[in-house]
This record gives C-alpha cells, sequence and structure tokens, in this order.
C-alpha cells in the first residue's frame, strides 16, 4: 500500500513528501526529500521513516508543539537562545622579513 499524504516545497528543484508505504513488509509513515532536476528526479537519501508502531508517539510529539512555538518572528532572549555571531571574512597581508644571515 502507497498513500501520499501530501508535500512542502523546500525550494525550486525539492519538495518534502509525505506517504504512508509498506518498506519490507512494514507499514510506516515516510518523510523524505523528492527532487526534480535535469540531472535527476526521484527520492534523495535525505529523509526518515517512523514504523506504524511508533507513530502514536510521534504523532503525540507533533501535537505538542504549538502554532505560537512556530511563528517564524521568535524572540531569541525569550527562548534562552545565544544569538548567532556573524563572522567577517578578513585578508592577511603577508609580511616580509628580512633576516640577517651570518657569515662563518
Amino acid at each position: 500500500m502507497e498513500k501520499e499524504i501530501g508535500q512542502i516545497q523546500k525550494n525550486e528543484q525539492t519538495n518534502i513528501l509525505l506517504r504512508i508505504d509498506d518498506f519490507g513488509g512494514n507499514r510506516g509513515l515516510t518523510i523524505r526529500e523528492f527532487v526534480t532536476s535535469d540531472r535527476y528526479t526521484g527520492f534523495t537519501k535525505a529523509g526518515v521513516r517512523i514504523k506504524a508502531a511508533d507513530f502514536p508517539k510521534f504523532k503525540e510529539m507533533i501535537n505538542s508543539i504549538s502554532e505560537h512555538e512556530m511563528k517564524e518572528e521568535v524572540n531569541a532572549e525569550e527562548h534562552n537562545k545565544t544569538p548567532q555571531k556573524k563572522f567577517v571574512k578578513k585578508e592577511v597581508k603577508k609580511q616580509e622579513v628580512d633576516e640577517e644571515i651570518p657569515d662563518y
């Protein structure tokens, strides 16, 4: 049995697909990336499979997430997170040093 539940666009070439399937005789929920490009069209290795027996726990975890927690604008202090540091690439000039060689 294969039943596609839905998909979410990740970027122009990649969608995240959710489907119920039987793999190796075991039913489960598969969440995988599906790529459509000139070079390759199909599933990638990126993804996860939730066994049918573990699905109730997975569903419970997903349902425990509130809409408020998933808002895009999150105050870093509100969630005790340290803001990300920004790094600037700097060019370092190589210094030439004249070294005196002793006469022997």
